[in-house]
C-alpha cells in the first residue's frame, strides 16, 4: 500500500505459482499376490539386453521379472532403475529417482505390466466378442495341421479365417459369442482386435463385432 495525493492505494503482489513433482499414484500401490504365485527378478547379461530410445536417452532393459502361477509363466524385461521387491505376498515397485521424467513414466507402466502378468498367471485374461447382425457368427474349425481356426460369417462373398495363436484358447458358447482366453493380456486383446477389424461396429444400424462392453451411439440417416 502506498499514498498517492493523500489517498491510500492498495496494491496486490502477484506470485509465480510453482508445482512440486508428483510421484506416480499407480506405481506406488503394492500388488497383492496369492500363495500359488511366485515372483523373482533376474539380471540379464549386457550382451543379451534389449534397448529402447526415449528422446536422447537410450534405456537398457537389463533385468527380467518372472511371474509363475497356476496358469503359466510370464516374463517381463525392465530397466535397472526400476526396483521390484516381493515381501509378504506383496509386490512393491519403485524407481531410483522419482524426480526423473523417464523413470517416473516407467514407474507406473512397469507396475501395470507386472499386475497384468500376475492376473494372467493366476486367473487368466478374457475378451468377449459379440456378433451383432443378421447371419453374423463365428465358427471354430480345425485345419489340416490340427490348428484351430476361427471362421467368420459376416455377409462377405468369402469366409475370413484366422488361426488361433499359440497360448490362446478360443471357445464359442453360441454362434454370436466368442471367448478368447490367455495368460498374456496383450495377445488376448490383439487377437480380439484382429477379428474386430473384419467388421467394425457401424453407427447407423449398430451392426458389427463388439469387444467386451463396447457400445456405440447410433446416428440418424440424413434424408435429402
Amino acid at each position: 500500500m502506498f499514498k498517492n495525493g493523500g489517498m491510500a492505494v492498495a496494491t496486490s503482489s502477484r506470485y509465480l505459482s510453482t508445482s512440486c513433482t508428483r510421484f506416480s499414484n499407480i506405481g506406488r500401490q503394492p500388488i497383492r499376490i496369492g500363495s500359488d504365485v511366485e515372483c523373482a527378478t533376474y539380471q540379464i547379461p549386457y550382451e543379451f539386453c534389449k534397448t529402447f530410445t526415449k528422446g536422447k536417452d537410450t534405456i537398457n532393459l537389463d533385468q527380467q521379472v518372472v511371474i509363475k502361477g497356476p496358469k503359466g509363466v510370464m516374463k517381463l524385461a525392465l530397466p535397472g532403475f526400476v526396483k521390484v521387491l516381493n515381501e509378504n505376498d506383496l509386490i512393491s515397485v519403485s524407481v531410483e529417482d522419482p524426480t526423473n521424467k523417464i523413470q517416473r513414466a516407467m514407474w507406473g507402466t512397469s507396475r501395470a505390466l507386472i499386475q497384468n502378468n500376475v492376473i494372467g498367471t493366476s486367473e487368466g485374461h478374457l475378451a468377449v466378442l459379440r456378433f451383432v447382425g443378421t447371419g453374423y457368427r463365428a465358427l471354430l474349425e480345425t485345419d489340416e495341421n490340427g490348428t484351430k481356426v476361427v471362421a467368420l460369417k459376416l455377409g462377405y462373398p468369402y469366409t475370413p479365417k484366422l488361426r488361433v495363436p499359440v497360448g490362446l484358447t478360443v471357445s464359442s458358447p453360441n454362434p454370436a459369442r466368442l471367448l478368447i482366453e490367455g495368460v498374456d493380456k496383450q495377445q488376448v486383446k490383439l487377437f480380439a482386435a484382429r477379428i474386430r477389424e473384419f467388421k467394425k461396429p457401424e453407427p447407423y444400424k449398430g451392426k458389427g463385432i463388439f469387444v467386451d462392453g463396447e457400445s456405440i451411439h447410433l446416428k440418424e440417416k440424413k434424408i435429402k
